[in-house]
């Protein structure tokens, strides 16, 4: 395979993460109060991890990369807990967290078949419905152009602009290739943003005056704070992140047919703890496996990680163009809110999709959905519910995402612990040994 060839296929696979990994910078950012200036960089240093999490995955040492042919970004798991640490504690607070949860992920990289069984698909699926769900007001907020009261907000302009937006992507998966259903949100988002820009709606004088070239800069909002909370809040989504990537991970090796065992997904880990300690250290975000380049892989045909090595170089190289990054955060609003609102919604379905898994003839089941999800959604419309509770419990209640899934792992321990003493149990356990 020549050089071209190579280089095309691996800007196939930027193509097809592209709007994944721009837009949640866009979120983050937006929801916790940047400005423009501060958004670009934002986009910039995102794009530039992302390509050096991906090398740091592919390119196999003794202690990192589980080499297979897959690209990182930023999971949309993250992407509720980050707004919830930025708002309540400073963005500082968010690369404390992920600095320490990646150093976390690098210590229990060993054990995570061990923490699985913790998160079975009642719990697993409960934690990401919730994430998705919290989620969706975001999404719905900006299709209406802000917040509402804002001049404004809700004109039929901004609810055309979303509405367009999600038109577009249902379009793009109902009649196009694997590949253009993969990168179906960067295509929308981009009409949308030309519809838009026909309309006045678009100032493109910031493209104009951004440099074409930026060193990147480690602390540049600061250097990070620590608060137990928002560890725990980013250690648990890391946990989650590392259950998700497990089966991404064998789903490259049965379709690249290179087996790999405990040694290859341990330093696949560590490569994501190690990825996600940078992305604290640069300002950017916690990285894990895409899987929609998965389809691009088996779409192709070619499994060679020659071609993702050029996916990490683009990207990084999208890093130092401040040009690119200052173009992504033009875009508007409602075109943004109407993607946001497909992809919430899909990481909600993919909790719903886990959720099928589950036994809803046991009545513990239900309990344990119902009232994690209920928790989760209950502190979110009203978080002042738990204003007045001990402080050390608000480690817990804080964010409704980490109270949600902390009902969802102790309901789901004490059901499991309670099977264990019922009088039927022990003596089928008793029968068994004998």
């Amino acid at each position: 395979m020549n050089t071209f060839k190579t280089a095309s296929l691996g800007f196939q696979h930027l193509l097809a993460m592209y709007t994944g990994a721009a837009i949640v910078p866009l979120i983050v950012g937006g929801a916790i109060g940047l400005g423009p200036t501060e958004l670009a960089y934002l986009v910039a240093i995102d794009l530039f991890m992302c390509g050096v999490a991906t090398l740091l995955q592919v390119w196999t040492t003794r202690f990192t990369g589980v080499g297979l042919p897959v690209v990182l970004g930023c999971t949309f798991t993250a992407v509720g807990p980050m707004i919830a640490i930025g708002s309540a504690n400073g963005i500082t607070a968010i690369y404390g967290a992920l600095i320490a949860s990646g150093f976390i992920v690098i210590l229990i990289s060993g054990f995570v078949g061990k923490l699985a069984r913790f998160f079975p698909p009642v719990v697993l699926g409960s934690v990401v419905t919730i994430i998705g769900l919290s989620l969706i007001p975001v999404a719905i907020n900006d299709i209406g152009g802000g917040m509402p009261g804002e001049p404004g907000f809700a004109s039929m302009q901004n609810l055309g602009l979303g509405g367009l937006t999600i038109l577009l992507i249902l379009i793009l998966n109902r009649v196009g290739t694997v590949f253009t259903r993969a990168a179906a949100v960067l295509f929308a988002v981009l009409i949308g943003t030309g519809v838009a820009a026909s309309l006045g709606l678009v100032d493109f004088s910031p493209v104009r005056e951004a440099g074409w070239f930026q060193m990147v800069q480690p602390f540049y909002f600061g250097m990070p704070t620590f608060d137990v909370s928002a560890i725990l809040v980013m250690t648990l989504v890391a946990i989650i992140s590392m259950i998700e990537s497990t089966g991404v991970f064998l789903a490259l090796s049965d379709i690249t047919k290179r087996p790999i065992g405990s040694n290859e997904l341990t330093k696949g880990y560590r490569a994501e703890g190690v990825a996600t300690i940078l992305g604290g250290i640069f300002n950017s975000f916690p990285y894990t496996t895409f899987s929609q380049n998965v389809g691009l892989v088996q779409l192709s045909g070619v499994k060679s990680r020659r071609v993702i090595f050029w996916t990490g170089g683009l990207l990084i190289l999208l890093g130092f163009l401040p040009k690119v990054a200052t173009f992504t955060t033009l875009i508007p609003k409602p075109v943004l809110g109407g993607a946001m609102l497909v992809m919430f919604g899909t990481v909600a379905a993919s909790g719903i999709r886990i959720l099928s898994q589950v036994d809803f003839s046991k009545n513990e089941n239900l309990i344990t959905i119902a009232l994690s999800i209920g928790v989760g959604l209950g502190i979110t419309a009203n978080p002042a519910i738990v204003a007045n509770m001990p402080e050390w419990l608000q480690l817990f209640t804080d964010s409704a995402i980490v109270a949600g899934s902390f009902t969802a792992l102790l309901l789901n321990g004490f059901f499991r612990m309670m099977d264990r003493f019922r009088p039927g149990t022990i003596i089928a356990e008793e029968r068994q040994v004998s």
